[in-house]
């Protein structure tokens, strides 16, 4: 990769850890504006809502008497719904922002399970990015599948290409595991997001596509290299596998 461009990195944890290391070797990177996104339903709708502005979906949390919203993580809260949409808006001008300049988009695919919920007052539900730590009660949990996974990414490309027509896409799929679904339904989940950037690639040759999912379950294959959680990779694995990325050719397509 070269320290030179620019990158925007948006999606799951494992963004967070590469954009933490690009920052460190002082690369010029925005990493996720709006917290962690998990799952490319709300990636898309991400994307879509920093390049074309529309009503955004707060909410009165009571318990904590403060705003907030579906599309972002917990820090975006203020104690009038002007002042969240303020906190919101700017953050999604920044992303605007960053993908009208960035060279190359990273998208880190976490899972393909995605939430919605009512909002009071709404007529139908919208997908959250975030569940605010409110009750299970109040959302519905769905599945995108192989089709509705690479269709999401595929808009997502549309868009950003639209904004901006140099600015190439990484796609790749995080390492980290989510017990929450058991562990088969874990790798049942990896298995839809790798069958979806198959096909987004071959709808789109250009995308590119990093293998830190490969490297950490293929090649290291071992606990030593999780997090005491057995679900993180741990620092020294997180090492490696950004030693790999910045190895990637811009140029070319990598192998596992």
């Amino acid at each position: 990769m070269d320290s030179s461009l620019r990158y925007v990195l948006l999606g799951s944890c494992f963004a967070q850890n590469v954009g933490q290391k690009m920052s460190e070797a002082g690369w010029t990177a925005l990493v996720n504006p709006l917290g962690t996104l998990y799952n490319p339903a709300s990636l898309l709708l991400t994307v879509r809502a920093a390049l074309e502005e529309g009503p955004l979906p707060l909410f009165f949390d009571e318990a904590m008497g403060e705003w907030r919203c579906w599309w972002a993580n917990t820090s975006f809260r203020a104690p009038t719904r002007e002042g969240c949409e303020e906190q919101m808006r700017g953050a999604l001008s920044l992303l605007r922002e960053g993908l009208l300049r960035a060279d190359v988009l990273t998208l880190t695919l976490g899972t393909n399970v995605a939430y919605t919920v009512l909002p009071e007052g709404a007529s139908s539900p919208v997908t959250v990015s975030n569940c605010q730590r409110q009750p299970d009660r109040l959302f519905s949990e769905w599945r995108l599948t192989t089709d509705e996974t690479a269709a999401a990414l595929l808009e997502l490309i549309r868009l950003v290409r639209e904004l901006n027509p140099r600015c190439r896409t990484l796609l790749t799929v995080s390492p980290y595991r989510y017990r929450k679904y058991g562990l088969h339904g874990n790798a049942l989940s990896k298995a839809i997001l790798l069958t979806a950037v198959e096909a987004v690639q071959q709808a789109e040759p250009d995308v590119l596509y990093f293998p830190a999912y490969e490297i950490m379950v293929d090649e290291l294959r071992d606990y030593q290299y999780y997090a005491p959680d057995g679900l993180h990779p741990a620092p020294e694995a997180v090492n490696i596998i950004w030693n790999r990325f910045q190895q990637l050719s811009i140029g070319s397509t990598p192998m596992p």
